[in-house]
């Protein structure tokens, strides 16, 4: 896989965060709230990893 196609799957992911936040304000999420923080938790996670291995000059 070469880089941009990396970057454009990561902007993806990025995006889906957005959706998950927007799942904890739901009242009626009940025991599904523990799953979505979880989510978010791996999530940022992997952006996290992304951005350390990929330098930001090579990152743009």
């Amino acid at each position: 896989m070469d880089l941009q196609t990396l970057k454009e799957r990561i902007a993806i992911v990025e995006s889906k965060r957005e959706y998950l936040l927007s799942l904890l304000e739901q009242p009626n999420l009940g025991i599904l709230r523990v799953d979505v923080n979880q989510a978010l938790e791996e999530l940022d996670e992997l952006i996290e990893e992304f951005r350390r291995t990929i330098p930001p000059a090579e990152n743009n």
